[in-house]
């Protein structure tokens, strides 16, 4: 997938078919607005093309943002697995903010990216004060597909109910609207080596600010998708078996300031990952994080989790 940063570079000679959105989760509604947009992108021998942003716009519109789904890193990924062959990443900034909706698609969408037709969610709005409609769009002669709500269950998938489900530990229902695992993607990072001296080495991995279950012990898949030097690797989709750890380590990590950390234990796997970006996907859980008498106590009880998760992995 070709990825820009500046619409103004040259536009397919195909011109694109072109969505809007920042897509976190790329959820089952995401994913309909993709499909929708290959499909037409198909009939006229066009691109296919994502217009998301590199920040979340409400951290500029309103000082704050809620904790991403899916980081821009994870998002990229998921756009290339549905197909999509061009991304423009655009920096939500004051500058893009004051556009107005008719410049924005005059200026970036039709003159810059060469769309010869949209394919846009019910609810997506873009430029200054969100005029950016399906509406306008045709007001100025273009072409647009509406692409409708998607429920799972009688209710509406939206990136807000996907959060909620997650922060409550939810990770079926969350599943069901994502369409795929409950997952974070980040890199490895060094930490204290704890789990090595243990018997259970892990990755410890920073999700890059996206959204975690609560805390507690999972079992999993955990993919290694890119190298330290950021070269995808030739197995990215492999997934290994992992039980994962969310919080504080109170037994190994007693009196030290609450930082809550992830850090999954690859049951089959041996190497060196630190710098990979790799991502880990949830399951299910196995049980709460808990404080030990002693590291004996710690270690027994990781065994059993192991055994357990494989037990659950091999159903």
């Amino acid at each position: 997938m070709n990825v820009r940063r500046d619409w103004r570079g040259p536009a397919s000679a195909a011109g694109a078919v072109v969505s809007i959105g920042v897509f976190d989760g790329v959820h089952l509604g995401h994913q309909a607005i993709l499909a929708a947009n290959l499909a037409r992108a198909r009939q006229l021998g066009a691109t296919p093309t994502v217009v998301t942003f590199d920040g979340h716009p409400k951290q500029l519109l309103l000082g704050r943002a809620p904790r991403t789904l899916t980081s821009l890193g994870h998002r990229l990924e998921l756009f290339a697995a549905a197909g999509i062959e061009q991304t423009v990443v655009l920096e939500f900034d004051a500058a893009l903010r004051e556009l107005s909706a008719e410049r924005f698609a005059r200026e970036v969408l039709v003159e810059g990216l060469g769309a010869r037709a949209f394919v846009l969610g019910f609810d997506s709005k873009f430029g200054r004060d969100r005029r950016g409609t399906p509406e306008l769009l045709r007001a100025l002669g273009l072409e647009v597909e509406v692409v409708g709500q998607v429920l799972v269950g009688q209710h509406a998938v939206s990136s807000t109910a996907i959060r909620e489900a997650v922060e409550l530990g939810d990770l079926e229902r969350a599943r069901a609207m994502l369409g795929r695992p409950v997952s974070v993607m980040g890199e490895v990072v060094r930490g204290a080596a704890l789990g090595r001296e243990l018997g259970f080495p892990t990755a410890n991995i920073d999700p890059h600010h996206e959204l975690e279950p609560p805390s507690g012990v999972y079992y999993g898949h955990l993919r290694i998708v890119a190298g330290p030097g950021g070269e995808r690797r030739a197995d990215a989709e492999r997934l290994w078996p992992a039980v994962a750890n969310i919080g504080t380590r109170p037994t190994v990590s007693p009196g030290l300031p609450e930082r809550q950390r992830l850090e999954a234990h690859m049951l089959d796997f041996q190497g060196d990952l630190y710098g990979s970006t790799v991502e880990l996907q949830f399951l299910g859980r196995l049980r709460d994080e808990q404080r030990f008498p002693s590291v004996g106590a710690l270690k027994a009880q990781i065994a059993s989790d192991v055994a357990r998760a494989r037990e659950l992995l091999r159903e």
